[in-house]
């Protein structure tokens, strides 16, 4: 049962700590291609001179809002973003552009990356994309890349000085899933349950925090016998921030209590253990199968600084008391941290 204690404190800060990319990570997203010159950068998206709160169909403020520019801002901003959309898709290819423009720019303030959404349709005919400009923050960069090795998900972002474009992450949003599409056969509730269950280890295994309803989306995939489920995180500002350990489990989250108890009715504990093992197994398999990208990663994570110096001292503690490890109270940051978690959950499997 969760702690009411637990749950309590289990609240990201509420400011957190902008981390620019320092020059080894630049040099490791460059050998990768995720580092790439852009038209513009963020700061250019900040010219907007008018917005509008954003209601969506049933009458709700969504808390983004609608931004406009004068005529000189939209002639040099829209070209750049639908060229970036083809950078993301396309690799470039301009030839594929003359049938897309912008749409729609929205801004939300009250993410740590304060993200614009760009809306891009195809004119032929009219079926519309997003793509997302936001700051640039290293711990962020890390959680995009640890989701592309360690995750079934592959994820497409780029970047330049400190502006980071990520891709749409294709979903329906978990805080609306919970709410209206839980009551389904047991059949389909099992398989929901399953996939929370893994979902939750991969997070914990590589420090994803703050995975509460409304950060991940649901994947659903018709199959020859009834529906699969992938969760999906969609939002990485927590990447190895925070230095509670209970804040990198998405269980602890009251946002996500009816999964868990649903969990509950369908799983005993020896279910979970099989599921958690099955996907600690991938995790590592996935390593295997990238070792060098993984440990050059690793080389450039361990020297960087990517959460303060108290929180990490609180995680190390408490990580070093989970795994009964000494190992982590010798770690020097947060990106020791993590490289010491990761080896110590699939340590098995490695």
């Amino acid at each position: 049962m969760v702690n009411n204690e637990t749950l309590k404190s289990n609240v990201p800060s509420k400011k957190k700590l902008y981390y620019p990319i320092q020059l080894k990570l630049r040099e490791y997203l460059v050998k990768y291609g995720r580092e790439i010159k852009l038209p513009i950068q963020y700061t250019d998206m900040l010219r907007f001179n008018l917005e509008v709160p954003l209601i969506d169909k049933n009458g709700k403020d969504t808390l983004w809002k609608t931004v406009y520019y004068d005529e000189s801002n939209m002639r040099e901003l829209f070209p750049a973003l639908t060229y970036i959309y083809a950078l993301l898709t396309t690799d470039g290819d301009i030839a594929l552009m003359d049938n897309l423009s912008v749409a729609r720019i929205d801004f939300c303030a009250f993410g740590n990356s304060k993200p614009f959404r760009v809306r891009i349709i195809n004119r032929l005919n009219d079926n519309y994309d997003h793509f997302y400009v936001k700051v640039a923050d290293s711990s962020r960069v890390y959680g995009l890349e640890l989701e592309h090795i360690l995750s079934p998900n592959r994820i497409t972002y780029l970047t330049d000085k400190d502006t980071l474009i990520e891709e749409h992450i294709i979903g329906l949003p978990g805080d609306v899933f919970i709410e209206h599409h839980l009551d389904d056969i047991p059949f389909n509730q099992i398989r929901i349950s399953k996939e929370f269950v893994k979902f939750n280890e991969r997070c914990f295994v590589r420090l994803l925090g703050d995975m509460r309803a409304y950060n991940f989306v649901m994947d659903i995939t018709p199959d020859i016998e009834g529906l699969q489920y992938r969760i999906r995180a969609i939002d990485f500002d927590q990447q190895s921030y925070e230095g509670r350990k209970s804040f990198y489990l998405p269980h602890y989250f009251k946002e996500n209590n009816k999964l868990v108890f649903m969990g509950m009715k369908h799983m005993n504990h020896k279910t979970m253990s099989q599921y958690q093992e099955e996907e600690r197994t991938l995790m590592s398999n996935r390593i295997k199968s990238s070792s060098r990208r993984v440990n050059e990663l690793f080389s450039v994570l361990e020297t960087d600084e990517i959460s303060t110096p108290q929180k990490t001292e609180m995680l190390k503690k408490e990580l070093a008391d989970h795994h009964k490890r000494d190992t982590f109270l010798s770690c020097q940051n947060m990106g020791q941290v993590v490289i010491e978690h990761i080896t110590c959950c699939l340590a098995k499997k490695l």
